[in-house]
């Protein structure tokens, strides 16, 4: 970043960008951080104006990364005023178009893996592949089976649609007991449709006390294992075909992808939350703590149009 800058009055200061030191209204300069940052004079505010249920827009420019992160929107019945919104709908909207550049970019690596891995036996095979295609159902049951029994930090699954067959569930749990019981870190993400699966919250209520935690979205990629050194993707449109991913810095970045889908998605027994304006109407309010949300859905919902009353602990 550049030094700072001599205005035409001849004081000196820097230019406004939102990334460093800024003469607010009161000409207290805003402290230097990164763009994806929150000051302490931010977080001081952002808690003030939920408690008084908005703040003035001087007040507001002072501190402008609050309005860069989303935090703070006008005030529609008065321009110089500004309300609070919602940190959970903040980071839903800032989220949106990395979950949708990862979906763009998730897809095309199975394109390219499924028009390519034909060509694999061509060219014969590496003593250390990176990337192993594995075919056939239960060849990739199995794989996925063994590197969950040798996980011993975590466990992360992507699972698209909401129908999980009941055999299916029960190998899952079964495969799920041993490493929470050893303290192993597992994290399911499915889509919203799946509050309202009975065979899902069984399987939930049948396991073994353990650091579970289950959330939800609305779309999600392509099936998906990510575990301490290897992940797993289905790369066919019938499952049959999955890459088999050894590689640490694709490990990596596979389980970067899988924290910022997190990050967008909704705990199991939470209402699901809205990022429209409609859903910013009670921003002016104080917002009311947020305990972790238990680890056992208590029951399940009645209809689709009501979320579930408890989840899986969310972090």
């Amino acid at each position: 970043m550049s030094g700072p800058t001599v205005p035409e009055d001849g004081t000196s200061g820097t230019p406004p960008t939102g990334h460093g030191p800024e003469d607010g209204a009161s000409g207290t300069p805003h402290p230097h951080h990164g763009p994806e940052e929150l000051c302490a004079p931010a977080r001081l505010l952002y808690t003030d104006a939920l408690q008084r249920g908005g703040v003035t827009a001087a007040e507001a420019d002072r501190v402008p990364c609050l309005t860069r992160l989303g935090l703070l929107r006008p005030d529609p019945h008065d321009p110089g005023r500004r309300l609070p919104v919602p940190a959970a709908a903040a980071l839903t909207e800032l989220l949106a178009p990395l979950t949708r550049d990862i979906h763009a970019r998730v897809a095309a690596s199975a394109a390219l893996v499924e028009a390519l891995a034909p060509l694999a036996p061509l060219t014969g095979s590496s003593d250390d592949p990176a990337m192993t295609v594995i075919q056939g159902k239960p060849a990739i049951q199995a794989a996925v089976a063994e590197a969950g029994k040798a996980a011993r930090k975590r466990i992360l699954t992507l699972h698209p649609g909401s129908k999980r067959p009941d055999v299916m569930l029960e190998q899952a749990r079964q495969s799920a007991i041993e490493p929470l019981r050893r303290g192993v870190s597992m994290r399911h993400l499915y889509q919203h449709s799946a509050r309202y699966n009975m065979n899902l919250k069984q399987y939930v209520d049948r396991l073994p006390q353990g650091d579970l935690q289950i959330r939800t979205m609305e779309q999600t990629a392509e099936r998906m294992f990510v575990f301490d050194r290897s992940a797993y993707i289905s790369i066919s449109p019938e499952r049959d075909v999955a890459l088999c991913v050894t590689h640490p810095a694709l490990v990596r970045y596979l389980a970067h992808v899988y924290d910022v889908l997190w990050a967008g998605a909704t705990p199991f027994g939470e209402p699901l939350r809205t990022s429209s304006p409609a859903g910013w109407a009670s921003a002016s309010a104080p917002a009311a703590p947020t305990s972790p949300d238990s680890r056992r859905p208590s029951a399940p919902p009645a209809a689709p149009t009501s979320a579930p009353s408890s989840s899986a602990r969310a972090s």
